[in-house]
């Protein structure tokens, strides 16, 4: 079973808004993706945190440098996990993961573009990152690559730590995602792109979770407990 997790790119802060309260309440994670919170700021966290209390908001920094100093006033405000970059400074990494720890909340280390991703998901992990972000990016992904690969190794590491799996996802290739070990499954363009966000959601939330439906944050409450 596998949490699924919105990604919200649009720079439009009320489009962005929009687009939440109509996909909320079918998934697991809200995400304000890089693009959309570095031109929107923390506001928008604050926005999307009073309007959907029941969702756990991701917040992607993707922190390159002074993890805990950049970090910490989105857990202030309300984020549940921050990423950084799996190519940062290994203190910076810890930085994040310190922050997240004193707030009670998580921090995600994204592998994109790291050349040896087996040996920093283990060190990742050694430093206590709640975790491990195996992520396509966009650019990659219009050369025809995939997260397919990189998840197997990852998921081959056995470390106990939570997988989440982003670049290219959608409704026909979730089972296959969440089969091959994610515990995460995050979806963009399959949901904002689709003529029924909504729609397009909650099959993708079924699939993940095993369901034809129902439940939506009973796997949250486990996974995040």
């Amino acid at each position: 079973m596998a949490l699924t997790q919105m990604a919200l790119d649009s720079l439009d802060f009320d489009a962005t808004v929009a687009l939440a309260a109509k996909v909320a309440p079918h998934v697991d994670i809200l995400e304000i993706g890089t693009p959309c919170i570095k031109h929107n700021g923390i506001d928008l966290l604050k926005t999307l945190r009073a309007k959907f209390p029941n969702n756990k908001i991701l917040v992607d920094l993707k922190t390159m440098d002074a993890g805990f100093y950049e970090a910490e006033p989105f857990y202030k405000a309300g984020a549940d996990i921050c990423t950084v970059l799996g190519t940062a400074d290994l203190g910076t990494i810890k930085g994040v993961i310190d922050v997240a720890n004193k707030y009670g909340k998580e921090a995600q280390v994204d592998l994109i573009n790291v050349t040896d991703k087996a040996t920093r998901t283990q060190e990742a992990v050694k430093l206590g990152a709640h975790i491990i972000g195996v992520h396509t990016g966009l650019d990659q992904q219009a050369a025809g690559g995939t997260p397919f690969t990189d998840l197997a190794l990852i998921a081959s590491l056995n470390t106990g730590v939570k997988i989440s799996v982003a670049g290219g996802v959608k409704a026909a290739t979730t089972a296959q995602v969440r089969d091959a070990g994610a515990t995460i499954i995050v979806a963009g363009a399959a949901i904002y792109g689709a003529a029924d966000p909504a729609a397009s959601a909650a099959e993708i939330t079924a699939i993940a979770h095993g369901t034809t439906g129902g439940g939506v944050f009973g796997w949250l409450k486990k996974l995040f407990s």
